[in-house]
């Protein structure tokens, strides 16, 4: 089971190139309900299943091969969404997530913390740089953004970014 909650950003943490990261690049095969997605992190490839929900849902996660991958990759709709991910370390052994999104979604920055429970998840207290907590708007589901139009892309964009700088 998933459990994570997903915010937009006041602004970027200060020393963000000093955490460790990842290049990711993925892609939605046919369905977006449930998700079946293909993913490249780094130098390795991964097949994910992710049920219907918003805060809390099934992910099963399976490894591919590059060739498997390559192959995938042909069969999938819509944008394939590339992105740098931060790890950031947070209280209580958890990790935030930082998504900065490249391409048609340049600008966009997500942050997305996992936890235990749903308990955990509630009680959770904001780090200081996030702005909106998203959690529950399927638009930031990287599955929708997917399937959106060049114009709906802009303006997902510009809405997520209203709160950067402003703290």
């Amino acid at each position: 089971m998933e459990i994570e909650r997903k915010f937009t950003l006041k602004r970027l943490p200060d020393n963000i190139d000093k955490y460790p990261h990842h290049e990711i690049s993925q892609a939605y095969i046919l369905s977006t309900d449930p998700v079946i997605r293909i993913r490249q992190l780094d130098d390795e490839y991964i097949l994910t299943y992710k049920s219907s929900g918003m805060m809390s849902r099934i992910e099963e996660e399976l490894p591919l091969n590059k060739e498997a991958f390559n192959t995938l990759l042909k069969k999938t709709d819509g944008l394939i969404i590339s992105k740098t991910r931060y790890l950031i370390p947070e209280k209580d052994s958890l990790t935030i997530e930082l998504d900065c999104f490249h391409g048609e979604l340049e600008g966009l920055y997500l942050a997305e913390v996992e936890f235990e429970s749903e308990e955990q998840a509630k009680n959770y207290e904001l780090a200081s740089f996030f702005f909106e907590d998203v959690t529950f708007s399927s638009k930031y589901h990287n599955s929708s953004m997917s399937k959106m139009s060049k114009q709906e892309l802009k303006d997902l964009v510009t809405d997520s970014s209203r709160g950067l700088n402003n703290s």
